[in-house]
């Protein structure tokens, strides 16, 4: 990292207040244990109008993430001023709105999955909606050989609403090279893509600064790890912990303004499900010029994803 003055910015994603379960560490102290659709609609609520107050202008969804294009929807209506929306078709949710449902999400990234997806986010987002990503795409997905998908996809890029893709799993750095390369008549299908990268997890970082240099938007997702780069996942005595002591701000912070100082970023994405956690997010572009990377050892992503995907559901 350098001690340049980052030009990324931060962002909200939606994904742990739509619904009431999600993988991230702490939400028994961080929710109400009352998750009715009305709590988390009032909190997403509050978190946006957080956002708006720190400047943050770029909100993140998904039709996976619940109801969360639907609280988001609802917060969009009748204002002058409104944030980048971007969203992400390719998994439905499946959870109920219960916390220990066998399967929360499903994926399918087929032609048939992309019309339905995109009439329901329109519906809810339409005058808004600046951004539509395939959610996760990876070596699997039928997508890279679907031709007519591709060019329904490029139609709508065409009309105006831009098309980008999100990655996860620890081939993230070949399935961003993959979307590079995806052209429709000779011209580049995508112009975002979404990534996770942290301190736990950089294998992304050399294709994600490829994907910028070719001009592509370069958002960055679960920047604190899901928790584990937090207060609730770091112990006290960790160099890192010691050194958000030592600066003042909460270990988030740190990992996130670490995330906003690679060259290559554009948009970091916050997820947090309170009001003070995204005021703590909000520290990070002031010490993003910090050297924090000698301390935390990054993990094999093999191992590391590993762990994210033995998570629970909480």
């Amino acid at each position: 990292m350098t001690g340049d003055t980052p030009t990324a910015v931060l962002g909200l994603g939606l994904a742990a207040v739509g619904r009431p379960a999600y993988i991230t560490l702490g939400r028994d102290r961080d929710l109400p244990a009352d998750r009715t659709p009305a709590a988390l609609r009032a909190r997403t609520s509050e978190l946006l109008d957080t956002a708006a107050s720190l400047g943050i202008g770029y909100v993140d969804a998904a039709r996976s993430y619940g109801r969360a294009e639907e609280f988001l929807a609802s917060w969009l209506q009748g204002r002058e001023q409104v944030p980048f929306v971007a969203s992400k078709w390719g998994y439905r949710y499946t959870g109920d709105w219960r916390t220990d449902a066998d399967r929360h999400e499903v994926k399918e990234h087929t032609a048939a999955a992309f019309e339905r997806q995109y009439r329901e986010s329109t519906e809810l987002l339409g005058p808004w909606l600046r951004l539509y990503q395939v959610h996760s795409l990876t070596a699997e997905s039928p997508l890279w050989d679907d031709e007519p998908l591709q060019r329904r996809l490029a139609e709508v890029r065409d009309a105006g609403t831009g098309i980008g893709f999100s990655t996860s799993g620890p081939e993230q750095a070949a399935a961003v090279r993959r979307g590079l390369e995806l052209t429709v008549d000779g011209r580049p299908l995508f112009s975002s893509v979404q990534s996770t990268w942290n301190l736990l997890e950089t294998s992304a970082g050399d294709a994600l600064a490829e994907a910028h240099a070719a001009g592509l938007r370069v958002v960055v997702k679960e920047g604190v790890a899901n928790g584990r780069l937090t207060d609730h996942g770091l112990p006290a005595d960790s160099p890192l912990a010691a050194a958000a002591r030592e600066h003042g701000v909460g270990v988030d912070a740190l990992a996130l303004g670490a995330a906003l100082a690679q060259s290559w970023c554009d948009v970091v994405l916050s997820g947090a499900v309170t009001v003070a956690q995204l005021t703590s997010n909000a520290d990070a572009p002031r010490v993003a010029g910090l050297d924090v990377g000698g301390l935390v050892e990054p993990q094999d992503p093999e191992d590391y994803w590993g762990t994210r995907s033995r998570l629970p559901w909480a």
